[in-house]
């Protein structure tokens, strides 16, 4: 069997155990309390699985845990496990999860030895849209232009347009531009791996992601983009000194556009995400006597195969059994 194929599903329980335990959590107003509890599951998780498995995105460095530290090795790593990088984010959106505020999710993604870029944590600009328009935009172009190419593609007038583009001040001029071309703003708070997702689904309502976001959250969406068909573009955007002397340690350059094989170069590669809280693609979980119900998706670029997958998750005899419904 190849490695996409074994490791499919288990992408899913990795990212349904760490939505499960974020939930449980969730609502607090605890940010930190929400992060242990997603990453202490999804660490364990990982640990079961047949892999020889190393953190290339993660929550941090080694000297932050006890978070899936960059450099981290998971898995049970005998000789004849598979090879693999992996992306995680155990809680996007830890805050808006303490705040049961919709869109939260639990998110990984694996790829073979070299298939994942090894983003610092530093901030990325970025564009991305879905199939209809990959190969027809550019970071480089004015908003103007990359949203009459959106539209175009997709046979409707810039006016018909949702750009998601997170809420922070950095992002008034971008703002500005995306209304003034006349297409619509969907502001998020936190959440952009999802919202690429969005933008890659048809009936999501969204069409494009634009702005500046989390260097790491975007090789995560790249690797999902990548299995949908999309396209991302992403420019690196320091925010300090420190940072730029580290990416061009990396080998990585703010002058360069990376594209989506740039960001997720793997021929093997996974994605799956859990939704914790109610969202635009996803459900949260929801907690009944025994158990929990999870909503995920998941999906392989080898297979091009996308799955929606409701499980019931049942405990019972002291053991957990999980029914997919």
């Amino acid at each position: 069997m190849d490695m996409e194929r074994a490791l499919v599903l288990d992408t899913v329980r990795v990212t349904e155990q760490a939505a499960i335990a974020a939930s449980r959590v969730a609502g607090k107003g605890d940010s930190d309390l929400v992060d242990q509890a997603g990453t202490d599951a999804m660490r364990r998780v990982l640990n079961e699985l047949d892999i020889d498995g190393e953190i290339v995105i993660g929550e941090g460095e080694r000297d932050e845990a006890p978070m899936l530290f960059i450099g981290e090795k998971v898995g049970q790593a005998d000789k004849d496990s598979w090879p693999v990088d992996i992306a995680v984010d155990p809680v996007e959106g830890t805050n808006i999860t303490a705040r049961m505020i919709n869109n939260a999710v639990a998110v990984i993604a694996i790829a073979d030895k070299g298939g994942l870029f090894q983003a610092p944590d530093t901030y990325m600009e970025k564009l991305i849209v879905g199939p209809p328009a990959a190969g027809k935009v550019d970071l480089t172009w004015p908003v103007a232009a990359n949203l009459r190419s959106v539209a175009m593609s997709l046979d409707r007038a810039v006016e018909d347009l949702t750009v998601v583009i997170l809420d922070r001040p950095r992002h008034a001029e971008l703002l500005r531009e995306v209304r003034a071309a006349g297409a619509r703003v969907k502001l998020i708070g936190d959440g952009d791996v999802i919202a690429a997702l969005g933008s890659a689904i048809r009936g999501s309502g969204v069409h494009a992601v634009m702005g500046i976001g989390g260097a790491p959250e975007g090789v995560l969406a790249a690797a999902a983009i990548k299995c949908l068909g999309g396209e991302i573009q992403g420019r690196f955007k320091p925010r300090s000194e420190e940072e730029q002397k580290r990416l061009e340690s990396m080998g990585a350059s703010v002058d360069r556009v990376y594209s989506t094989n740039d960001l997720a170069p793997g021929q093997n590669l996974v994605f799956s995400a859990t939704g914790i809280t109610d969202g635009d693609i996803l459900k949260g979980v929801r907690f009944f006597k025994n158990g929990a119900r999870t909503h995920t998706i998941s999906m392989g670029y080898q297979s091009r195969v996308l799955r929606f997958s409701d499980a019931v998750h049942l405990l019972g005899d002291g053991a957990r059994v999980t029914v997919q419904i």
